[in-house]
């Protein structure tokens, strides 16, 4: 199935280091012929690669301004993290005030929104209806990740629509109430910390439609907020409190749940091992388990500009002086689920059909059995086994291995030595030494040329793993 991606790749910068398939989480990056190739099925938009890149090849895409020229009345809809991007002196509404003065009509903040997914949580645990251990929504790439690598999850995932879906749609319904103007010539536009809320609004699983039009990255946005906010008047916009605001570090939605047992994981690398032990049972004693892809939560989030740690006091000072959050009242349970049924993705499938896929299992171990196990990445797969698996789907040749082809360079060069050596004397060799020295020198050739060309890398194919 095809499935949008904000995560991209640009070839022309991308110098074929390896490093950026270290650090994949589901292991969807290759690196052949010196250049990077994402695997799009298996992508989950985390922004990881955008992080670790030193040459700045993976981008988001994210939109520009000018969409802000497509509606009447637009309204902004920034996430908490933006706050933690200016000084902690910054008050939230003086950034709210200032989104007012660079294009946008109106402000709808999404840590109101996620006050509401708080007190839904809250009213949910203490009927017991939700699953155990239960896993937050609120992270796309988090959820993505689950469908992809830990299917047994999904049932664990709290169905309710993340806040900015939330945020978007009470925003929507204030702004037809207060302009009369239909849904088309309404503009509702996330300020984005991650890539992975613009593939959320593009590409939902939750959702058969967003109710966001579109996404502006925070980086976007800062410098023109920073122009402004020295002069610009607060025009008390400001509504949500030290719980909604605090949801844009580690921890903030845990607190809003009033629990005491729960766990906080932050950074993919370290969300993955939690994830593991909880599919294999190891941590049915918690009650609610919140991850964020992003190190610290969302002020560590790639499309930032501040530092997170600098980011993360911003917002314990910001949250702190804006209070307690203003009172809920009820919660329709109805307004905030997920309007789709969460199923698991097949990118890591290696065959529809169950017994081929048990073969190719067995195939992959034995194929990674004749590997050094050393993972090193020079063959521009991430593991000895993602080499494997590709060398079994035909996207590769066992010989991409270095350390193979090393070896196998090597015996071929000895035995070509001994047929040489036996001959000293100046006898002539049979024509079966002739035959063998022939097949010998061509196999040397060809590995040559394999190595030349970049190695064995079926694109093609790859384009519709």
């Amino acid at each position: 199935m095809a499935y949008y991606h904000s995560v991209t790749l640009d070839r022309e910068r991308c110098r074929g280091c390896t490093n950026c398939i270290q650090h994949c989480p589901t292991e969807a990056i290759r690196v052949r012929g010196g250049k990077a190739k994402i695997i799009k099925d298996r992508c989950i938009d985390c922004g990881e690669c955008i992080r670790v890149c030193s040459s700045r090849a993976k981008r988001a895409v994210t939109d520009s301004f000018d969409i802000l020229k497509n509606y009447k009345y637009n309204i902004a809809l920034p996430a908490p993290a933006l706050y933690g991007q200016f000084g902690s002196d910054i008050t939230a509404d003086k950034i709210l005030s200032g989104l007012t003065e660079i294009g946008f009509d109106d402000v709808f903040e999404v840590a109101r929104a996620a006050e509401y997914i708080s007190a839904l949580t809250r009213k949910m645990l203490d009927e017991g209806s939700l699953p155990k251990p239960a896993i937050s929504s609120a992270c796309p790439a988090v959820v993505r990740l689950i469908t992809v690598r830990f299917p047994s999850l999904i049932n664990n995932i709290v169905n309710f629509l993340e806040p900015m879906e939330v945020a978007a749609r009470m925003a929507r319904k204030k702004a037809r109430e207060k302009t009369g103007l239909p849904d088309e010539e309404i503009g509702v536009i996330f300020i984005t910390p991650c890539p992975a809320k613009m593939t959320s609004i593009k590409a939902s699983i939750a959702v058969n439609k967003s109710a966001v039009n579109g996404a502006i990255s925070v980086n976007d946005v800062y410098l023109r907020l920073l122009g402004v906010l020295k002069n610009v008047k607060p025009k008390n916009l400001a509504k949500a409190g030290f719980e909604g605001i605090s949801w844009a570090r580690r921890g903030g939605e845990s607190y809003g749940t009033r629990l005491q047992n729960y766990i906080v994981v932050d950074g993919i690398q370290n969300v993955i091992p939690i994830l593991s032990a909880m599919e294999n049972e190891k941590l049915n004693d918690v009650r609610f388990a919140e991850f964020s892809a992003c190190p610290l939560g969302c002020v560590g989030g790639a499309l930032n500009v501040a530092n997170s740690y600098v980011s993360l006091n911003n917002i314990k000072n910001i949250a702190d002086r804006a209070g307690k959050s203003k009172p809920i009242g009820d919660v329709k349970d109805k307004d905030f689920m997920f309007e789709k049924q969460l199923g698991a993705s097949s990118a890591m499938n290696l065959d529809k059909d169950l017994t081929a896929a048990m073969k190719k299992m067995e195939e992959i171990e034995k194929v990674c059995e004749t590997m050094p196990q050393l993972d090193c990445g020079a063959c521009g797969a991430p593991s000895c086994k993602a080499l494997a698996e590709d060398v079994v789907r035909g996207y590769a040749d066992a010989y991409d291995c270095i350390f193979i082809m090393r070896e196998h360079v090597r015996n071929i060069t000895n035995e070509l030595y001994e047929i040489a050596e036996s001959h000293k004397d100046g006898s002539g060799m049979t024509s079966d030494e002739i035959a063998r020295a022939k097949e010998l020198s061509k196999k040397l050739l060809e590995l040559e040329q394999h190595q030349q060309s970049g190695y064995n890398f079926n694109i093609a194919e790859m384009e519709r793993y």
